[in-house]
């Protein structure tokens, strides 16, 4: 937690600045463009990154889909994980959160910019509605990051928790690809007392096309999501050939 706490004091006029540059374009939509409201995430998680000594490698930017919306399905490590992913992710996309913990200053500010979800955990007709309205945006083009996890472990670090069969009915019904992610050594950022530099990794892994699950249940597609994660992290620890 050092680093967070280190990083956000390195930058308190410039938290209160980025704070009053999103409440500007949350209050604006017409004319605060996706593109633009992603580059300007972009530009604070960039500033957080050189601030805290953070970098972050991507792979696999190939694999992203040319065009239309898909949903980015990465195993979940800690509070850093979604800034690492979009610091990589070249085209504007967006993030589910827990409701709970989305209404912090400046967590608050981001999640509306960039036109988020909040998702109450425990009221599954509310979760029912957020999924059904990804489900419109994504088939409309959107692109949005779901931790199927839900949340994280304490001494998880890289390895997987279980997947939430639920959260693949997003792709279910829109019939959009599925993009597993792998984040290596993303607890390392803010789930520490460290404040060395540290690199984490974000590996976007070949698109699961409709064609492929289509005939699959969502416990199925959770399976096969996780496996592909899971074969991902033993190849970069090493453990496969």
């Amino acid at each position: 937690m050092w680093r967070m706490h280190y990083t956000i004091a390195r930058n308190i006029f410039k938290v209160m600045e980025y704070v009053s540059g999103m409440r500007l374009r949350i209050q604006k939509p017409e004319e605060y463009s996706d593109e633009n409201c992603y580059e300007y995430a972009k530009g604070i998680v960039s500033r957080m990154q050189k601030t805290g000594h953070i970098r972050t490698e991507g792979f696999g930017m190939e694999n992203l889909p040319a065009e239309g919306g898909y949903m980015l399905y990465p195993n979940h490590q800690g509070k850093y994980d979604a800034y690492g992913l979009i610091s990589v992710h070249s085209k504007p996309c967006t993030v589910v959160m827990d409701d709970a913990k989305s209404h912090m200053i400046f967590i608050r500010e981001i999640i509306d910019m960039l036109r988020g979800k909040r998702m109450n955990i425990h009221d599954a007709r509310q979760g029912l509605t957020i999924i059904n309205q990804i489900t419109e945006e994504v088939s409309q083009g959107r692109r949005y990051i779901l931790f199927p996890e839900g949340g994280y472990g304490k001494d998880q670090k890289n390895t997987l928790g279980d997947f939430k069969p639920g959260c693949f009915r997003i792709s279910l019904r829109s019939g959009t690809p599925i993009v597993p992610v792998v984040l290596y050594d993303s607890y390392k950022v803010f789930n520490s007392w460290q404040l060395k530099p540290v690199t984490t990794q974000v590996h976007f892994l070949e698109p699961i096309y409709y064609d492929e699950y289509k005939e699959l249940k969502t416990v199925q597609v959770a399976a096969l999501v996780k496996e592909r994660i899971q074969q991902k992290l033993d190849e970069i620890e090493g453990k496969t050939v």
